[in-house]
């Protein structure tokens, strides 16, 4: 897929990628780096919007797992998100990277709350727009709060930057003989449960023809490359 068509994007970061080489927490050394990859693709002239987890600080299923009140848990998570969006947005504007940070949990002291023609009017200045605490409400992740963002700005395509360099029939971690789809289409995914992104995610990206393109972001200039059509990534997308 030509990815150089596209005018408007939504960059989905996982936040265990903010802890760079740490066991938890923000790696400030690696957030600029990301930033830095972040600059070079809006300089290039595209319209971005960040998506970024909660999962280096707090992930909402694991404290349910452990007895918390998942309603409760998810909260937690979705305030992980807006720590995870103000480094970032920090990290920017170090490097001149004019920024807004719209979180659907209003609280007003530290960002805008979601509004999306404000999100829009952003967009069409040149800024970044980073979309914090999900979708505002319990029992959805971060990759459904991508998903809705993605289809609410009308953006051309969601990137998912991540740990692992695409989608694979199993578990690369588990499964040596494990293989990468360099296509794959929506229905494939949430019929063998390939772990893309969660299902909900998945449907909305399907019913909206949003391709997902998932790639590795730990890998140094990977998004200018996948941005250029190039580089390792899974492509999924309507018919593949």
């Amino acid at each position: 897929m030509s990815v150089p068509s596209y005018k408007r994007i939504l960059l989905k970061l996982s936040g265990e990628v903010l802890m760079g080489e740490q066991q938890f927490g923000i790696d400030t050394d690696y957030v600029a780096r990301v930033a830095q990859e972040v600059k070079d693709a809006r300089d290039s002239g595209l319209e971005i919007c960040l998506v970024i987890g909660g999962g280096n600080i707090f992930r909402g299923m694991a404290g349910a797992a452990k007895g918390m009140d998942r309603a409760q848990a998810d909260y937690m998570g979705m305030l992980a998100t807006v720590m995870n969006a103000l480094a970032m947005q920090s990290a920017l504007e170090q490097l001149g990277v004019p920024t807004r940070v719209q979180s659907a949990i209003e609280m007003d002291k530290v960002c805008e709350p979601v509004i999306r023609r404000r999100a829009e009017r952003h967009l069409e200045k040149g800024r970044i727009v980073i979309f914090a605490a999900g979708v505002g409400a319990p029992y959805f992740t971060t990759d459904s709060g991508a998903a809705l963002r993605a289809a609410e700005m009308k953006c051309d395509a969601l990137l998912k930057g991540t740990s692992v360099d695409g989608v694979y029939d199993a578990d690369p971690k588990k499964d040596a003989t494990a293989k990468r789809y360099e296509t794959v289409d929506y229905d494939t995914v949430l019929a063998d449960n390939l772990k893309v992104m969660d299902a909900s995610a998945v449907a909305l990206c399907r019913d909206n023809n949003i391709p997902i393109v998932v790639f590795s972001i730990r890998e140094r200039g990977n998004l200018a490359r996948v941005l250029a059509g190039e580089g390792t990534q899974t492509i999924v997308k309507q018919g593949a």
